[in-house]
């Protein structure tokens, strides 16, 4: 079997908010993934479960309250120099959910992109850096018309290609999609959505994608970890995910996915997830637990012997 390279460790992170004595908001609460070298990792859970929070926290956007984001061997959170600080920031990028807000409206559409390719000096000259500016634009499917216009001129999928393209134009390494397509009417969807596999395969790629939209992180995703307040509740290939769900609240996400069959969206049985079921105790070291091979649920051990004993075929 090919072994896959890490490019990104995530180990028991948090992420903590402090709204006022003695509140403490766990938006991230102690949880554990790797993401592989080409690959894209789907991240799902309802609005507010701490998925966008998550991405975030591994670019640095916010410090880590405890725990390491380790990327390509070193510890993200860690003492950096301005040096080292700027090659972190070209080799991870971000993709933003609102494609409007994201880019400065006083700008031109070519002083956005180039903004990176200026920063880290990857430009030879000005027409170099003209010239990079267009072959991204036309990566992206637009054109070099295009580098001379401003961001309200352009419909909501344009703009997210110019975003895509914004951080493309550093040559990234590795790029977190924060509900990228979440603001684009559904018929724009899938081409972005398409847009970023073509890129990742051409480009060697590795995607974080954060999402709610469980159909289209389906599509795009190698892997899928499901979030619940805070925690990483399950993690698995998303083919896996899809046919044999685990963990309650995964199965009650899944059976909220409307169905293209009338007759069968009439019969389907909604599964209700009552987190109350879980009403652990210190004493029931509830931790991610691997229940058949790469397929892990957090739960105690009584019940990863139960479940490893319901899915044993």
């Amino acid at each position: 079997m090919e072994q896959k390279e890490k490019l990104l460790e995530i180990k028991n992170l948090k992420q903590y908010f402090n709204v006022g004595k003695p509140s403490m908001v766990k938006a991230v609460d102690n949880i554990s993934f790797d993401i592989y070298k080409g690959e894209t990792l789907g991240l799902v859970g309802e609005s507010g479960c701490g998925k966008s929070t998550t991405g975030r926290t591994i670019i640095r956007l916010y410090n880590a309250t405890d725990g390491e984001v380790i990327f390509n061997g070193e510890n993200v959170h860690g003492k950096k120099s301005k040096s080292e600080l700027m090659e972190f920031n070209r080799k991870m990028q971000m993709i933003f959910q609102d494609p409007y807000a994201s880019l400065n409206p006083r700008m031109k559409v070519s002083d956005v992109i180039a903004e990176g390719i200026d920063i880290h000096g990857l430009a030879k000259s000005p027409q170099d850096r003209m010239e990079r500016v267009y072959n991204l634009l036309e990566t992206v499917g637009l054109n070099r018309e295009h580098a001379n216009r401003y961001p309200h001129e352009f419909s909501g999928g344009q703009r997210q290609r110019i975003g895509i393209a914004r951080a493309l134009a550093v040559q990234p390494e590795f790029i977190i999609a924060d509900e990228p397509i979440s603001a684009l009417d559904v018929s724009i969807q899938a081409q972005v959505v398409n847009l970023m596999k073509q890129l990742q395969k051409e480009k060697g790629l590795t995607y974080l994608f954060i999402a709610h939209d469980l159909s289209m992180v389906k599509y795009i995703s190698d892997r899928i970890g499901v979030m619940y307040f805070g925690k990483l509740v399950e993690l698995t290939t998303s083919d896996e995910l899809y046919e044999r769900p685990m963990h309650p609240y995964t199965q009650s996400l899944l059976s909220a996915i409307p169905l293209p069959d009338p007759e069968s969206e009439r019969t389907r049985k909604r599964v209700t997830y009552n987190p109350s079921v879980h009403n652990y105790t210190e004493s029931d070291d509830v931790q991610m637990r691997e229940i058949t091979p790469g397929h892990l649920v957090l739960c105690s051990e009584k019940e990863a012997q139960q479940l490893k004993k319901q899915y044993a075929n």
